[in-house]
């Protein structure tokens, strides 16, 4: 199978904290994979150390058959990235904020119009960013990630803020872009009905181990044979997680 990103093993630890627990993913290419997990889980973390924000403590990842560290630069060439709460200058317009990625990646001035086109932001692109409503600042952050349309994107929890009509566009977005452009997308939510309904495979995250990987039928053939209810991604995760936490104290009590 051919895979986009794939991680063995990979750790990080603070101190005496475990944040992310030899976990091995598989990203296939140009699928959308939903990454799952409470707060806490170490969703972010994961993909901050994708990113080289931070570095792993053990393991190691490949993203487009390049192998990090070595290969960083080139590796982040392909990203597009959006992580937490994204940070503009609050004194620069929309389309002012996305110049300065542009020309930092040296691409053409359309590249700007064309990501605000994608995330319905035209008509605001020349109102300063500290005036932007929560959902447009989640649009503008996805609009940064979009620039260049980059192979493979990152995008964690992307719908906060929006409306229902907001969610409802940019769930649509994201569903067309490995088609649109032959993208690869991992995405973190805690609206497990929007992943439901976009994503092809699912990762399952719990106090830094994975719990689950596969796609949507797997995980629903899991939990029926588990005693799971399986009607919807929500309840297949909730059960997944209560019964992980239950034998994590009865471990702790032994």
């Amino acid at each position: 199978m051919d895979y986009m990103i794939t991680t063995e093993q990979l750790t990080k630890k603070y101190k005496s904290f475990v944040a992310v627990n030899d976990i091995s993913l598989h990203i296939r290419k140009g699928s959308i994979y939903g990454f799952l997990g409470p707060n806490g889980a170490g969703k972010s973390t994961t993909m901050k150390m994708l990113l080289g924000l931070t570095a792993p403590t053990k393991g190691s990842f490949t993203i487009d058959g390049k192998q990090f560290p070595a290969d960083r630069i080139s590796i982040l060439k392909e990203i597009g990235s959006f992580i937490e709460s994204p940070s503009f200058y609050a004194n620069l317009t929309g389309r002012e904020n996305l110049d300065i990625i542009r020309r930092i990646l040296g691409l053409p001035q359309s590249a700007v119009e064309d990501a605000l086109e994608l995330v319905g932001l035209t008509e605001f692109g020349d109102r300063l960013a500290k005036k932007y409503s929560l959902g447009m600042k989640q649009r503008l952050g996805l609009a940064g990630a979009l620039l260049g349309k980059p192979p493979i994107l990152i995008l964690d929890e992307p719908p906060t803020g929006l409306d229902p009509s907001g969610i409802h566009e940019i769930r649509n977005l994201i569903k067309s872009l490995p088609e649109l452009y032959d993208c690869t997308i991992l995405i973190s939510s805690h609206m497990l009905s929007e992943i439901e309904l976009m994503a092809n495979d699912i990762g399952i995250l719990n106090h830094g181990r994975m719990l689950f990987e596969g796609s949507l039928d797997d995980l629903r053939g899991y939990a029926l044979q588990s005693g799971f209810s399986a009607n919807n991604l929500e309840d297949m995760f909730l059960s997944m997680i209560e019964e992980d936490n239950q034998n994590r104290k009865q471990r702790a009590k032994l």
